[in-house]
């Protein structure tokens, strides 16, 4: 099995937040690749992972980073591949992260999610794969699907909560 969705992360520390893209992207049956990789501390394994990726079979990088955020932008320099940033929540609330990420020059685009936002990155990830392979647009619309009705049980549920002065 070769990854077409590599999720690089700047460091470790990341992991408990990239969990969520992991698993989601495992229950999408999407294979995977996790790494750590850092634009300043290794820049050189940086630059060579977003060249190469593509000739690798890589069709998406997710990738998270905190502070100065640099990580994504690096990336996306050195690839055609679509990079999705993730900002992950540190000193200023994950905004120091957010900014750095969004703030990209004309030509090297980063699509950013939500600050933690894994689980939307994956997401995102998987709609774009979806566009040229119906099995995972199937199961993508499935896992939709599922949102939506855990969103229509919790309202049945709700109507069935009773208070003296609860209205429906």
């Amino acid at each position: 099995m070769k990854p077409i969705v590599s999720i690089i992360m700047g460091s470790t520390s990341d992991l408990p937040v990239m969990e969520k893209a992991c698993k989601l992207l495992d229950e999408m049956q999407i294979p995977f690749e996790v790494n750590a990789l850092s634009a300043h501390r290794t820049p050189d394994a940086v630059e060579a992972f977003a060249a190469g990726a593509k000739e690798r079979g890589l069709k998406v990088i997710i990738a998270a980073a905190g502070m100065a955020a640099a990580l994504p932008g690096v990336i996306a320099a050195s690839t055609t591949l679509p990079v999705i940033g993730v900002p992950i929540k540190g000193m200023l609330d994950g905004l120091d992260a957010m900014l750095s990420i969004i703030q990209m020059p004309p030509g090297i685009p980063v699509a950013t999610v939500g600050v933690n936002g894994a689980q939307n990155a994956a997401i995102l990830a998987v709609e774009m794969l979806a566009l040229s392979d119906e099995a995972i647009a199937k199961r993508l619309a499935d896992y939709k699907a599922g949102l939506k009705a855990k969103i229509e049980k919790a309202n049945r549920d709700l109507a069935e909560v009773k208070y003296e002065y609860k209205t429906n």
